[in-house]
């Protein structure tokens, strides 16, 4: 996030596109609530019709991957009618010239007829969010799982570029994580192209940095993505892979490709708190400590730095993951010099510039926020207050690109997947809980009024989700939270699991599966 999760007060207009807020980010749901309460204007763009659309001054339900078109569709919009910070944009920003060439080709009509959105709406959104003394966007994964999804986020860049709304109080463009600690887990180097710091891997500077400082030498090519570890196993080129709290049998895209990439290795190690599905096809398991086990740091959505201080010991078996990580490589021939929680984030504060002035003393008051270069600096709540990292915010020109998949005569529906609030992910530690397990039977799948008449299927019949990478049975919820021709499902339960059907295509840049639409086909029983 560019601003602080407490920021959404300040905002007068809060644009909330491809994220659930309240059920996959509760906490911040409630952040969205007060500031609408307090007055300020929210401005939905979901094709599911989700709690927040209850809140809001405008819903905007475009159909599934139709991102681009309906924030060009504003953009033209903002530009027709002289709305852009003119100011902002010279004084700020790079690279203007050639995205306004491609907002100002793509007219209102245009976005409406892709979008399946009202064109006034798209305008009356568009006013709404460039009048706005403060404007803030929120999104999630409604945006970056798709083919487009890189060029979802620049679409978003723009306009909030275009509209000044960036690096004050109130405004920004601020992502929601999906877990915990995805956000930690990418600033140390959980990326493939990147070494900590979002240091680049085929940088010769920033390689030979961290060679001293480790003491070995490392590879100019980036690693694999999660996706494409699964086709490097399937043709021989991974042998074996080392899975630690992660269940990707239930979280990825076209789940039985995973499953035959993973029996295809020779070795399989998986590290968890719990027996996953995962872990059942595993050579070795190794019994991990849970958050409330371990000393260590997590580093939330809004980049907030937070002490981890253990509440119990680990049971039986179970270590926490870094003691077995330094245990293992110290086996393997390789000591490991920062092999405690405090020298590794000492560790970081040498090597990461944005966590140089970070340490375990300067947490115990609720954490720091990052960038905070010093031990004299406070942190850093609101990003790009004076300048961009790169200096100028650049400006891209983004053409509508549709999803990899639409619907045809032998796969009429667009199948979209999510998150429900009473269950988390794939279910590792929530399904553990009988509290939770009685609020929502599993294997729900959405469909809508229209359709289901047409199906002759009522709510609680069972139904078949066929795709070209298989089928799954579901039980059918009749709810016009969905349109017609849109089917959904949450990926937490075994019984059902989705993720066997999705697509696993990906996008070229980020490399993020396009887990929000695929096309597909419904049969009652």
């Amino acid at each position: 996030m560019t601003n602080s999760i407490e920021d959404l007060a300040f905002a007068d207009t809060i644009f909330a596109i491809g994220t659930n807020t309240t059920e996959a980010h509760p906490i911040i749901g409630v952040q969205v609530k007060r500031a609408v309460r307090a007055g300020a204007k929210l401005i939905v763009a979901d094709p599911r019709k989700i709690e927040l659309v209850g809140f809001s001054e405008l819903w905007l339900r475009q159909k599934p991957g139709t991102d681009v078109a309906l924030i060009n569709g504003m953009m033209n919009v903002i530009l027709a009618e002289g709305l852009a910070d003119e100011k902002f944009i010279a004084e700020r920003c790079e690279g203007f010239d050639e995205a306004r060439r491609v907002i100002e080709a793509f007219p209102l009509d245009k976005a409406a007829e892709i979008t399946g959105v009202d064109a006034d709406l798209i305008a009356e959104a568009a006013r709404h969010y460039a009048k706005a003394p403060k404007a803030a966007i929120l999104y999630a994964m409604g945006i970056t799982q798709h083919t487009t999804g890189t060029d979802n986020v620049l679409a978003l860049a723009n306009i909030a570029m275009m509209t000044g709304n960036i690096g004050r109080p109130g405004t920004g463009v601020n992502p929601l994580r999906g877990q915990n600690n995805v956000q930690g887990a990418c600033d140390v180097g959980c990326l493939p192209p990147f070494l900590p710091g979002y240091q680049k891997v085929a940088d010769e500077s920033a390689r030979k940095k961290f060679e001293e400082a480790w003491a070995h030498r490392l590879s100019e090519k980036p690693g694999l993505t999660v996706v494409e570890m699964a086709g490097a196993a399937l043709e021989g080129k991974v042998r074996a892979m080392y899975v630690m709290g992660e269940n990707p049998i239930l979280s990825d895209p076209d789940g039985t490709h995973v499953e035959k990439a993973l029996g295809a290795l020779d070795f399989l190690v998986v590290q968890d708190i719990f027996m996953t599905e995962t872990a059942k096809l595993a050579d070795v398991v190794l019994p991990a400590a849970s958050f409330a086990e371990k000393r260590g740091t997590f580093t939330n959505t809004e980049r907030r730095v937070q002490a981890l201080t253990p509440a119990l010991e680990p049971p039986g078996q179970a270590h926490d993951d870094l003691s077995i990580v330094v245990e293992i490589s110290e086996k393997m021939g390789r000591k490991v010099t920062s092999a405690h929680p405090e020298e590794v984030m000492d560790e970081i504060s040498r090597l990461v510039p944005s966590y140089g002035g970070i340490d375990f003393c300067r947490l115990e008051d609720g954490g720091l926020v990052w960038p905070c270069p010093t031990r004299e600096h406070p942190g850093t709540p609101v990003l790009h207050a004076k300048e961009f990292t790169r200096g100028k915010g650049l400006f891209h020109a983004i053409e509508y690109r549709p999803p990899a998949e639409e619907p045809d005569e032998l796969y009429p529906f667009v199948l979209t997947t999510g998150r429900m609030l009473q269950q988390f992910h794939t279910g590792t530690m929530s399904r553990k809980s009988s509290g939770l397990n009685s609020l929502v039977e599993p294997g729900r799948i959405d469909v809508s009024p229209a359709d289901a008449r047409e199906m002759d299927v009522h709510t609680g019949d069972a139904i078949k989700v066929t795709t070209r990478r298989g089928s799954v049975m579901g039980t059918a919820r009749v709810t016009e939270d969905v349109p017609k021709g849109v089917i959904f499902s949450t990926f937490h339960f075994v019984e059902t699991p989705i993720n066997r059907v999705t697509n696993s295509a990906l996008d070229p840049v980020a490399k993020i599966p396009e887990l929000k639409i695929c096309a597909a086909r419904v049969e009652k029983g």
